[in-house]
């Protein structure tokens, strides 16, 4: 029996059909034969206790340039489908997780992917802190005086946004760098949330891996080689993806959060290593898939959408 799917996303018109993970999602959905249906997380309703969004009914094609044929924009109540996948890129600010409250009022018997209250107990530079032993020397704080003891303390160090993504306002301090102050009161002005350093990783310059899981199970990897003389390998800010094979380490590191991903019903995450250290899990959008199966790896549309079948009872 067909499933009805909503994708809560940002502008699918907007989309790189040759890259972009949700698209390749919806793509396989269709292919099975179940209807789709898109709209914007601005859209969101909570009208006398249902929650409702302003969307369009989507057809889509493999045609870059004319990707999607869409319909008359509707109002429509969520607990009307069988699946929502929660797509929309971070920042993860108080915009995404007032989404995540709004679609906690239909999940489960709405399937929503990820679990929204998962989602908003997981923030990606956050969660990892859970597994201890996994991360490279690691400090979160808005405090500085403790960054600046952390910066002299580790000498080499990466400045990231706690709440980001894409790479976005990510940094390396070198040891002798002046600049630690500078750039906490660019972050301050900002918001204000912590930031987290962590010991620069040499090894980022042979690639940031990401691997991709279903359900808290390995399905692949692909290795993101940051550009020339940068730190950020996203392939959103410049960075190439490469064929690559899990470790032993790899697979190690799956099967540490494995069951913690399970217990969250957090049935897609994308996790990078570099080094053998885990950095981050990702659990709001992971992308990665289309250039996982390019590179001959394995199908990651095809293992979700089997996984979530299973789950609404389709055989």
């Amino acid at each position: 029996m067909p499933l009805q799917v909503a994708v809560q996303m940002d502008p699918l018109e907007r989309v790189n059909i040759e890259t972009d993970t949700t698209f390749f999602l919806m793509l396989e959905a269709q292919t099975r034969g179940h209807g789709l249906w898109v709209y914007a997380p601005e859209k969101l309703q909570l009208d006398d206790g249902r929650v409702l969004a302003r969307g369009r009914a989507v057809n889509l094609r493999a045609v870059k340039g004319d990707h999607q044929r869409v319909g008359e924009a509707e109002v429509r109540d969520l607990s009307e489908f069988d699946v929502v996948l929660m797509r929309q890129d971070p920042p993860f600010d108080l915009a995404y997780i007032s989404a995540t409250y709004l679609l906690e009022r239909i999940h489960p018997a709405t399937l929503v992917v990820n679990n929204p209250a998962a989602v908003r107990n997981a923030p990606e530079k956050l969660f990892v802190t859970e597994f201890p032993g996994l991360q490279p020397p690691t400090l979160i704080t808005a405090d500085v005086e403790a960054l600046r003891a952390f910066h002299a303390r580790e000498g080499d160090i990466v400045l990231k946004p706690l709440y980001g993504g894409a790479g976005s306002g990510v940094v390396r301090l070198k040891a002798d760098d002046p600049n630690l102050d500078a750039l906490l009161e660019l972050h301050a002005m900002i918001g204000r949330e912590p930031v987290i350093a962590q010991k620069f990783i040499p090894a980022i310059s042979e690639g940031d891996k990401r691997i991709l899981l279903v359900d808290g199970e390995p399905v692949g990897a692909i290795n993101r080689i940051p550009g020339a003389g940068q730190v950020r390998s996203n392939l959103a800010r410049g960075g190439r993806a490469e064929p690559v094979e899990l470790t032993a380490r790899d697979l190690e590191i799956c099967e540490t959060i494995s069951m913690e991903l399970k217990e969250r019903r957090l049935l897609l995450a994308g996790i990078d290593v570099i080094g053998g250290y885990l950095t981050e899990i990702n659990v709001t959008s992971p992308t990665g898939a289309q250039q996982l199966k390019r590179f001959g790896g394995a199908d990651l549309a095809a293992a979700l959408w089997d996984r979530i079948e299973a789950i609404r009872g389709i055989v």
